[in-house]
């Protein structure tokens, strides 16, 4: 570890940058930071952003826990300052490329930690991987539960041939390339990055400069408009239901409980349902808690990773 991170590690939180170094993956550069020694009794932890986000978007939780595990954080394909090849991006992607940086990186069984997007590669990993994975933290995570069929569906009147057509012209419209570069040049401005965290930060003052040029940086990568095309149009990927049926490993739920993307406490039960054996705490914060609250997360994530998590 370099003295810069070595520094870092005896400090609280900051906000200063950490710097990190690439890892060649299937012929691309991925980009990690890594701070802290290795614990013979802890196991590492594996921090994984969320979509648009980066390593940059733990700094505050690499340098609250380094001096008690060994912490590294990854920026997956097609995102932060890894390589944005064309591909269709998907969990499974980024299942592979997880499991495959503890084996060759790591070393060792490793604890998960993913909010959002990352939150649902990190379940990947864990459902579908389990010998890598030590043990899962999920923090606001995304990804589709399985819905059933209501049974009146079957007695319901068909859609009104209008909204059918509706529907396709829309879908059509916005397979467009054109109309998919129009609205990803919209979306990556600073001001609509800093819009958009206004409604997902319930604390607004965790919304600096810093973060936005953090989101708007990658954003101008070469490779980034493709990687934002094939995030919207690839296909769903395992259910979230289906992957916890397949699950064997300690959890923990970290909810950002003002998040207006998830409703916390409607997911926390179909969590619940379907791992009844769960750890969980909400927060007051939103779609990011660990970057609005990182010393709660730090700590919930600290106590829990020294109680349940056997090296």
């Amino acid at each position: 570890m370099n003295n810069n991170l070595t520094f870092l590690c005896n400090m609280q939180t900051t906000t200063t940058p950490l710097t990190g170094q690439y890892w060649q993956w299937r012929g691309h550069n991925i980009y990690y930071v890594q701070a802290g020694e290795k614990q013979t009794q802890r196991p590492p932890l594996l921090l994984v952003h969320g979509f648009g986000a980066s390593t940059d978007h733990w700094r505050k939780n690499i340098t609250g826990l380094c001096e008690d595990f060994q912490v590294y954080a990854i920026d997956l394909l097609g995102f932060g300052r890894s390589a944005k090849p064309k591909l269709q991006y998907s969990g499974d992607l980024w299942r592979d490329q997880l499991d495959d940086f503890i084996s060759e990186v790591i070393g060792q069984k490793t604890v998960l930690a993913g909010n959002s997007l990352g939150g649902y590669a990190c379940l990947c990993v864990a459902a579908q991987r389990p010998d890598s994975v030590a043990g899962l933290v999920l923090l606001n995570s995304a990804g589709p539960f399985s819905q059933p069929e209501p049974l009146e569906s079957q007695i319901q009147p068909p859609k009104n041939p209008l909204q059918q057509i509706s529907g396709k012209a829309t879908k059509w419209l916005f397979q467009q390339r054109l109309l998919q570069s129009l609205l990803f040049q919209y979306v990556r401005q600073r001001w609509v990055i800093r819009r958009t965290l206004e409604k997902v930060y319930l604390d607004k003052s965790a919304i600096t400069d810093q973060l936005v040029e953090e989101i708007y940086r990658p954003a101008y990568d070469s490779g980034a408009l493709d990687v934002f095309v094939s995030v919207f149009s690839s296909p769903q990927g395992e259910k979230v239901d289906i992957l916890l049926k397949q699950l064997n490993c300690a959890l923990l739920l970290l909810w950002g409980e003002a998040d207006p993307w998830m409703k916390a406490r409607e997911r926390s039960q179909k969590f619940r349902e379907y791992y009844p054996q769960l750890t969980e705490h909400f927060l007051t914060a939103g779609h990011c808690p660990h970057d609005e609250v990182p010393e709660q997360v730090n700590s919930y994530l600290r106590d829990w990773v020294l109680s349940a998590i056997n090296v």
